[in-house]
């Protein structure tokens, strides 16, 4: 029996084993065994997780076998690149590496996209990231202790309160420093695994894409600077290119030129009458080619309402694609109220 299958064999006995244990009971030196492992985790016969002597190594189909993990690291943010630590905190780990091909793009997309957002916007020395697994779930959580997501949309844009804030982010191409970033990593961030918490000085903003619905939450406790919460199922179908497919506004567009906006959320409690709470919706969408509002949960709407946002805007924009959705028959007659002619 070679030296690769005595190795397979004891792995097989046990979940686990550092190179020093492997040696230790085949009688190998642990110089010979690291080696031999090296060529087996290069030829995909073993997997290794970790650095240095505190390295194990398992066979591939035990990996879902190690059970739930948790790790957290603290970080000083000088000279942090996101690409290094996604490599040394996520990329090594079991729950990673055993995940479809389509659940690591996720992830790598995701991790990367909230630690930049940390470290470039935060303003804060530290960072702390933290991954956990168990045998359904993979989830990561990014925290700063900086100026805070909505404090600073709500400054750079001129925003009135955080609500208006988490509005905004939700529309997407929405950023602090739109000479450097395009604004697309929350929006497509929150979209693309099950859950999505976005948590700063009190104010919570979850996307649930399960239910799928949206919420916006004050909490009592006030937490300094900015905590993101990620999830996605480990058997998840969700794939990025699907994701970005469905905001691109036809076959031929490559871009980011569609969003969906949820037209209840705009309200929190009031009715939908005025043209000023229409153009609040409206802000920044000229960005995008087509635009899905979605009317579900909203009962009325008054014709200033309508006429702001279906005559007004789109006379001024008549190369963007307003498709209004879930319409009970009140807000069907209003909108085809004001419709131009030609939609009608």
């Amino acid at each position: 029996m070679d030296t690769k299958q005595k190795i397979a064999d004891f792995l097989r006995g046990k979940k686990r084993a550092t190179s020093t244990e492997i040696a230790r009971d085949l009688n190998f030196s642990r110089q010979y065994a690291s080696q031999v492992l090296h060529g087996m985790a290069l030829a995909g016969q073993v997997k290794k997780f970790g650095s240095t002597r505190g390295a194990f190594y398992v066979l591939p189909e035990r990996v879902d076998e190690l059970g739930p993990a948790a790790s957290r690291r603290r970080l000083r943010n000088r000279n942090l690149k996101e690409h290094e630590v996604f490599e040394r905190f996520v990329a090594a780990s079991p729950a990673f590496q055993a995940a479809p091909e389509n659940i690591r793009g996720i992830l790598s997309y995701a991790f990367s996209e909230m630690l930049n957002n940390a470290i470039e916007h935060s303003q804060s020395l530290f960072i702390e990231v933290h991954l956990e697994s168990d045998l359904h779930t993979i989830r990561f959580q990014v925290s700063d202790f900086g100026v805070g997501v909505f404090r600073n949309v709500m400054k750079q844009r001129g925003l009135k309160s955080e609500l208006e804030a988490m509005q905004d982010l939700l529309k997407g191409k929405v950023t602090t420093d739109p000479k450097a970033h395009t604004g697309e990593g929350i929006f497509f961030t929150s979209k693309a695994g099950d859950r999505f918490l976005l948590e700063s000085f009190g104010y919570r903003m979850v996307v649930d894409n399960l239910l799928p619905d949206v919420f916006f939450q004050q909490e009592k406790r006030v937490n300094r600077g900015t905590r993101v919460t990620f999830a996605i199922a480990r058997k998840s179908p969700r794939r990025l290119n699907d994701l970005f497919k469905e905001y691109q506004s036809g076959p031929g567009s490559y871009a980011f030129d569609k969003t969906e906006v949820h037209v209840r959320l705009f309200t929190m409690g009031t009715i939908y009458v005025s043209r000023s709470q229409a153009r609040r919706i409206l802000v920044g969408l000229e960005k995008f080619k087509k635009i899905i509002l979605d009317f579900e949960r909203v009962p009325n709407i008054g014709q200033a309402f309508a006429d702001e946002i279906f005559r007004v805007f789109q006379s001024r924009h008549p190369n963007i694609s307003i498709v209004p959705l879930n319409m009970n028959e009140t807000v069907r007659f209003m909108v085809q109220r004001v419709e131009k002619p030609s939609r009608q």
